[in-house]
């Protein structure tokens, strides 16, 4: 595998939760082994980067999120020899592996906390923030408002109240406190050792909110993560850095810190806007998110995403349309909004299981700047299961085959960590993998064939990224400038044919269409898209009217 500090920028990432992947013990429960076990269907994908969730010590009140051991790993995904053996099969293979880290807070169960909450005298009191005096303790939202009532919980223990942001049983960590940052750092030393190539650091905003009785800020602020880089760097010179960081529009840029902070940030303001105007067969919205961005380029990278394990949250719409937005994906019974900002959908639930709109917006994902992120189980068009409480309703097995359990596990269906979608319309016995490979049409080779286009055109992790405003809104077209190549990309959101004409300074001779069933012609300086509904289409071209070679950088 080619060691390189900008592999990231060509990157096809893969979200996946050890527990609902593939169980191969027969316990209902994911586990290492079952990835191992399907590391040659990831390859077939296309993917090259895979992000594994949670699998440490947790009792689980939040999917592994409420960590109890950062050291460890739970016991029925498997042994940390088992993360070893996945990992190296995984390089073998030229796929890199990502590890979550939660650092805002631990688990109530973690060793930290216990000890914190016996001996006010000990070291690990301070790893946490605390009050005798609540009504005169700073306080703000909390992350869960509807929920969780407020910030400070009781401790019979320690007899005094804890900060949490989140959930009640998950205390804030104390990142003011030097020490707390050094057991970070050999967190991330141990797990580099074990071989992962970099870290997604969950909610790297609530680490920097002030906190505490009098609400403490991190005195060297964004330098929390710059020290983080460092450590990562000194023992991996290609480790990466990848932020959550739900932030402002204008704050995200510090998150990069001109270089020397995060490499990636998940790009929530193109999300929310892109999977909305897909949906509203408008496209002004994706206007409107470059337009509040801001400029990172040469400090780092954008993630993008359409749908992740959470709710689908549109907080950064503006006010009409997230109001417009909760209505329109509402669900019929009108129990998927939660946390008042979004739905607790999948992907295929908001765009009404049309599997050509599904395939168009992630053609918009794979071919706008940035590095794309795909939410296992997209790529066959899984549903949701609202019957499941909060977010587990988007967490449900993946759905391999119209066996027993979606082909996920042998076990009992009532043993299995969360039951397999069992429906007339997105159950495992409609929506799987087995019935999709091989099916030219089925969105699953769709998807396959973006990724190989993606990493194909490498204009789109390295080039400069321009927005053609083009008549008709319901038209999105952008192209990518690198060296002497261009890549224009064209997507019709509307229910009807489209065609657009705009400037392309490349031969016809010298252009070839990479991707999508669109069509096109190039003549007299400029080039039309023909467009069907849904339909998108790439094409790339020599500026100097030299035939590019498939794959060339």
């Amino acid at each position: 595998m080619t060691r390189t500090t900008d592999w990231h920028e060509d990157a096809v990432i893969y979200s996946v939760d050890v527990k609902t992947f593939n169980d191969s013990d027969g316990d209902g429960w994911g586990d290492f082994q079952g990835l191992i076990d399907r590391l040659g269907y990831l390859e077939g994908l296309g993917v090259d980067c895979l992000w594994v969730r949670p699998f440490f010590p947790s009792p689980l009140r939040d999917n592994g999120y409420d960590v109890a051991d950062y050291y460890s790993v739970d016991s029925r995904l498997g042994s940390l020899g088992d993360v070893r053996e996945f990992v190296d099969r995984a390089h073998d293979r030229g796929i890199r592996v990502l590890t979550d880290m939660v650092f805002n807070h631990t688990s109530t169960d973690h060793e930290w906390f216990q000890r914190a909450r016996r001996d006010p005298y000990s070291k690990y009191h301070d790893y946490y923030l605390w009050t005798e005096h609540p009504e005169e303790a700073y306080s703000h939202p909390n992350i869960f408002p509807d929920r969780e009532d407020g910030v400070w919980s009781y401790d019979e223990v320690a007899e005094k109240w804890y900060y949490h942001q989140f959930y009640h049983h998950q205390p804030d960590l104390n990142i003011s406190n030097p020490a707390v940052r050094e057991e970070i750092h050999d967190v991330l030393r141990f797990w580099l050792d074990v071989g992962v190539d970099g870290f997604r650091i969950d909610a790297a905003h609530p680490m920097m909110h002030p906190k505490g009785h009098n609400a403490i800020s991190v005195e060297e602020g964004m330098g929390i993560f710059e020290e983080m880089k460092r450590v990562v760097r000194e023992e991996k010179d290609d480790a990466i850095l990848l932020a959550e960081a739900d932030d402002q529009p204008d704050q995200l840029g510090e998150y990069f810190a001109g270089g020397e902070g995060f490499d990636m940030l998940f790009d929530f303001v193109t999300n929310q806007h892109l999977v909305y105007a897909v949906a509203i067969k408008d496209m002004w919205p994706l206007y409107r998110s470059n337009e509040i961005l801001p400029d990172i380029s040469g400090v780092g990278q954008w993630a993008n995403f359409l749908r992740n394990h959470d709710e689908f949250n549109l907080l950064k719409l503006p006010h009409e349309s997230f109001e417009h937005a909760r209505e329109f994906f509402g669900d019929d019974e009108g129990d998927s909004w939660i946390f008042g900002r979004g739905h607790r959908l999948r992907l295929a639930d908001l765009y009404a299981h049309d599997h050509d709109r599904i395939a168009m917006a992630h053609s918009l994902m794979f071919s706008i700047r940035g590095t794309p992120v795909l939410l296992s189980g997209d790529e066959i068009g899984m549903g949701s299961d609202l019957s499941l409480p909060e977010r587990e309703s988007v967490r449900t097995p993946m759905q391999w085959s119209a066996n027993d359990n979606g082909g996920f596990s042998t076990a009992d269906p009532d043993e299995c960590y969360n039951p397999v979608v069992d429906n007339d319309e997105y159950g495992y016995e409609q929506v799987n993998v087995a019935d999709q490979l091989n099916d030219s049409d089925s969105l699953l080779e769709r998807i396959k064939r973006l990724i190989d286009a993606r990493t194909m055109c490498t204009e789109i992790g390295h080039g400069d990224y321009h927005i053609v405003d083009v008549d008709p809104r319901e038209v999105f077209v952008h192209r990518m400038d690198h060296r002497n190549t261009v890549l224009m990309a064209a997507h019709n959101s509307a229910t009807e044919y489209r065609d657009v004409s705009v400037p392309f300074e490349v031969p016809a001779d010298a252009a070839f269409d990479v991707v999508g069933p669109g069509d096109y012609e190039i003549a007299d300086g400029e080039i039309t898209f023909s467009l069907d509904s849904c339909d998108y289409v790439w094409v790339r071209g020599d500026k100097r009217g030299e035939r590019v070679p498939v794959g060339a950088p």
